[in-house]
């Protein structure tokens, strides 16, 4: 109840005057089962265009720290992440990394839709950079299709380093859904790094084949 409330009552209508999105190819996105959202990472408010233009409910896993954060912003955080219905993850790698996707299987094996940003973390400067393989693994493992998000403007409506959000233009574009078949770990390589370079091109962005968040390879 509170994920719609939040949607048409108290929150999406502040999120539309300030970000007036301008969605495209909405007519792609699946209006039954199953299906994955992978879209490039610009803001902490990402998600909440996702879901306020996505006609079906949409599930992220969160970071952890978005439950246990302390004060009055901790407080909120924990509040809209329990109320929406969010999973949340420890993302410090390793096994954690192993219980997200298993999260994300179960999300999908009960006919919901999961929300990933393969990039990992926010980009610090606009840029597409390189994915996370675990989006195009879940596909691959379930079956289901994926439906590539290019997003632009959000980082207008909430700058990073600002408590504040200010009115802004947020564009979504939804690409045709993808199905992958059985690919080895270079296949799977392949398959991502073809996803982030079409968010970089659907955005008008550049693509930078690098890790955001610890600019490594692998």
């Amino acid at each position: 109840m509170w994920y719609w409330l939040l949607k048409y009552v108290l929150l999406g209508p502040l999120l539309r005057m300030l970000g007036r999105p301008k969605v495209e190819g909405l007519q792609y996105v699946p209006r039954t089962g199953p299906f994955i959202v992978a879209a490039n990472h610009l803001a902490a408010i990402d998600s909440l265009y996702l879901a306020l233009v996505l006609p079906r409910r949409i599930t992220f896993i969160a970071k952890q720290e978005y439950f246990t954060g302390a004060g009055l912003r901790g407080r909120i955080d924990r509040w809209v992440m329990t109320a929406t219905g969010q999973v949340a993850v420890d993302r410090s790698g390793g096994s954690a990394s192993a219980a997200a996707l298993d999260a994300a299987v179960r999300i999908l094996e009960s006919g919901g839709v999961w929300g990933i940003h393969p990039e990992g973390t926010r980009s610090p400067d606009g840029r597409v950079y390189r994915g996370r393989t675990g989006a195009i693994r879940v596909a691959m493992h379930t079956g289901v299709p994926l439906v590539p998000v290019a997003l632009s403007g959000t980082e207008q409506v909430n700058p990073r380093g600002r408590r504040t959000w200010r009115p802004g233009r947020v564009r979504i574009v939804f690409g045709r859904p993808r199905y992958f078949p059985p690919l080895d770990h270079t296949g799977v390589r392949t398959a991502t790094d073809a996803l982030m370079t079409e968010l970089a091109m659907r955005s008008s962005r550049c693509y930078v084949d690098r890790y955001a968040a610890t600019f490594e390879s692998g």
